[in-house]
């Protein structure tokens, strides 16, 4: 089958400008899978120390399954979208449990691992096991609205639909992996968000929107929401020296992550007064309320959060886990032993702040 010309151009341009990358280097299937996990929402310079770690520390499919979850998260700290991590640690297992601990190599059996959607199903197939298969992920889909110049929402099923079909149809038979990679790298490397660099993209000649002076227009965008804002009060519980934390249940936000109890303040409601009925419906027990020594500013995907943290003093009560998956009392020292949110580990810092002054 004769190859498109737009399959051809980039082919070239990917053959001498291809990125150096360490999943790269490999062809096993799991290597390629941890990576493209990680490099959802996330840049190539951040996951790169990450995804040597992690594999450094299980480096076959079986070790991965035979993992702890507290390991994995910890592992993952500082990466964020920890829905990923507990996917593949899941899906690791549902591999070795279902697959014998081989990846199957076709795109429909990959998804039904945990954790894999189309995306990753189909860069998988395709860079590890050379299957005919499109990949379509955030950076793609911008390139591909430019090239065809698809004036409507790309989020829309609609458009997203007809995006897969595009990708499908220049898609050069058994060089597929090189083709999704040659995208990816086109994505943030020239045909970036704001300003594309147009005149230094081998596609320039094919490119409809370059030729109709839409590039900087495309890929339309959605009208932009309101972002939610969320006051949230936690404690900091002290007993003899010891604090208690609490780990977000499995299917939580940040799920599996350690925290200290707290959460959201009602109307009319002071911050203290928050903290200490949070405190009791999280755990069961009884505080006192002492100073604040932190807040924290964060800013999630959907919404955003102002956190004030409190130093507590136990007063009754056995913790439960009421509105947590685990409760336990540890030394300020052993903190740094569990995987945190980036904002509870900023109020970390001012507790360890504290007790070296």
């Amino acid at each position: 089958m004769p190859i498109s010309p737009i399959a051809d151009n980039l082919l070239r341009w990917y053959k001498q400008h291809r990125r150096d990358l360490p999943w790269r280097r490999t062809s096993d299937p799991y290597h390629i899978w941890v990576a493209e996990t990680m490099l959802q929402q996330t840049q190539v310079e951040t996951v790169i120390p990450y995804y040597e770690r992690f594999l450094a520390r299980w480096p076959t499919v079986e070790a991965l399954a035979g993992a702890k979850l507290d390991d994995v998260l910890k592992m993952w700290e500082g990466l964020g979208y920890y829905a990923r991590a507990r996917n593949l640690h899941r899906g690791a297992r549902g591999v070795v449990e279902e697959f014998g601990g081989q990846l199957p190599n076709e795109a429909t059996a990959l998804l039904q691992i945990s954790g894999i959607g189309r995306y990753t199903a189909g860069a998988v197939a395709s860079i590890a096991f050379g299957r005919d298969e499109p990949a379509v992920d955030g950076n793609i889909r911008r390139v591909l609205c430019r090239l065809f110049a698809v004036e409507e929402d790309p989020r829309t099923p609609a458009a997203q639909e007809r995006l897969w079909r595009l990708a499908a149809a220049v898609l050069p038979a058994g060089r597929a992996g090189d083709f999704n990679q040659a995208l990816m790298d086109l994505g943030p490397g020239i045909c970036v968000a704001r300003k594309p660099r147009c005149l230094l993209c081998p596609l320039q000649d094919d490119c409809q929107a370059f030729q109709r002076g839409l590039q900087e227009r495309l890929p339309l965008k959605a009208a932009r929401k309101v972002v939610p804002h969320h006051t949230i009060a936690v404690g900091v519980i002290w007993k003899r020296g010891r604090i208690l934390i609490a780990q977000r249940k499995a299917d939580d936000l940040l799920g599996g992550l350690w925290e200290f109890a707290g959460g959201k303040q009602e109307r009319g409601e002071t911050l203290e007064a928050c903290c200490r009925r949070e405190i009791r419906e999280e755990l069961g027990v009884t505080v006192r309320v002492r100073e604040r020594i932190a807040t924290v500013e964060h800013a999630y995907t959907h919404f955003r959060v102002t956190i004030h943290a409190f130093n507590c003093d136990y007063v009754r009560g056995t913790p439960k886990p009421l509105e947590a998956a685990r409760a336990r009392w540890v030394w300020p020292s052993e903190l740094g032993k569990f995987a945190w949110p980036a904002a509870n580990k900023r109020i970390i810092e001012k507790i360890m702040t504290a007790k070296r002054g």
